[in-house]
């Protein structure tokens, strides 16, 4: 349920309608746009008597939310979430760029890749969870570990970098990383969401193969509702009957997304392509659609032979076009 209040009402007048609120056991969230000042309400409203809020000389009108997302809802929140990481604003209407390398990489390695990664216009690094890339009769590689890799970079390299969790025991494996990642697999994985949710971290909530654009934000609704409002939703592509092709680009998932919340939407053009070729014209039909970040495998050291990775160059062309598209589209 939302409560828009109206014009010239005082703090004073806020903060006594809040407490009132919290009286009948909801929590409110506060949105305060340029002209209008929303108070959400979470919690059990069936009881709440809308028109007996509406009466009220603070409020101007009551509207329950019937979507299963509450502070997701852009309804809660009109105006745009902007995520700031380390000098990095995703949301804030340009376009980032964030560069996936490989996870099985040496501190060493790491870190040319990084600084690789960096000039080629890169402004965040993502390292995903290797475990769940591999079959367990693919003959994996020795896992590094991450936490002092992630050291490594961080003492060469100023970048924020974004590191995919399984699980609620690799909590202590992110004090290292600027951003918590939860990947595709573990879109639903609701126990490691909510404890996401303790956290001070921005997220980075991948969709799932089969998962609905309302799936996602149910998501990242356990998320926030632990009180970790910073989430950055990803489209990765869908599975669907087409073969060539790793999966399907929803490219319509990211209009839509941001009509229906007020959280930042990345596109991951790798992994939902699965092809190099692909990366620059699905990269930039994603900056037309109005995403707030492109996510591309770049192409260095061990991942040479990957057939999604781009090189340092095509990253770089990518990003100039991608960039020019979104300033055609913004005027």
């Amino acid at each position: 349920m939302i409560a828009v209040l109206k014009k010239g009402v005082s703090e004073a007048q806020i903060e006594s309608l809040t407490k009132w609120f919290e009286s009948k056991g909801l929590s409110v969230h506060l949105s305060k746009g340029d002209t209008t000042t929303i108070m959400g309400l979470v919690g059990d409203t069936s009881t709440v008597d809308t028109e007996l809020i509406e009466g009220l000389d603070t409020v101007e009108r009551v509207t329950r939310i019937t979507e299963p997302f509450k502070k997701a809802n852009r309804k809660f929140h009109p105006q745009n979430t902007v995520i700031d990481i380390n000098s990095t604003k995703i949301g804030a209407g340009d376009i980032s760029f964030i560069a996936e390398l490989d996870p099985f990489f040496s501190g060493n390695e790491a870190k040319e890749a990084a600084v690789a990664a960096k000039d080629a216009g890169a402004q965040m690094l993502f390292f995903g969870a290797a475990g769940a890339k591999y079959s367990p009769y693919s003959g994996a590689r020795e896992i590094r570990d991450i936490k002092e890799t992630l050291n490594i970079i961080k003492k060469h390299v100023e970048i924020p970098i974004a590191l995919e969790l399984t699980s609620v025991q690799d909590e202590t494996s992110f004090d290292a990383a600027d951003v918590i990642a939860v990947g595709a697999a573990n879109m639903q994985n609701f126990e490691l969401l909510r404890e996401i949710g303790k956290t001070d971290k921005p997220v980075i909530l991948k969709r799932s193969l089969a998962g609905t654009l309302e799936e996602l934000l149910v998501s990242a609704e356990h998320v926030m509702a632990g009180g970790n409002e910073k989430v950055i939703l990803c489209e990765r592509g869908i599975r669907t009957f087409e073969k060539y092709t790793k999966n399907t680009l929803d490219l319509s998932a990211i209009p839509v997304l941001h009509e229906l919340s007020h959280l930042p939407v990345i596109a991951d053009i790798s992994h939902a392509t699965g092809d190099a070729k692909l990366a620059l014209p699905m990269a930039c039909a994603a900056a037309a659609c109005g995403a707030d970040g492109i996510m591309l495998e770049l192409k260095t050291g061990d991942s040479l032979s990957r057939t999604d990775a781009v090189s340092e160059k095509t990253f770089n062309d990518i990003s100039e076009k991608a960039k020019k598209i979104r300033e055609v589209i913004k005027k």
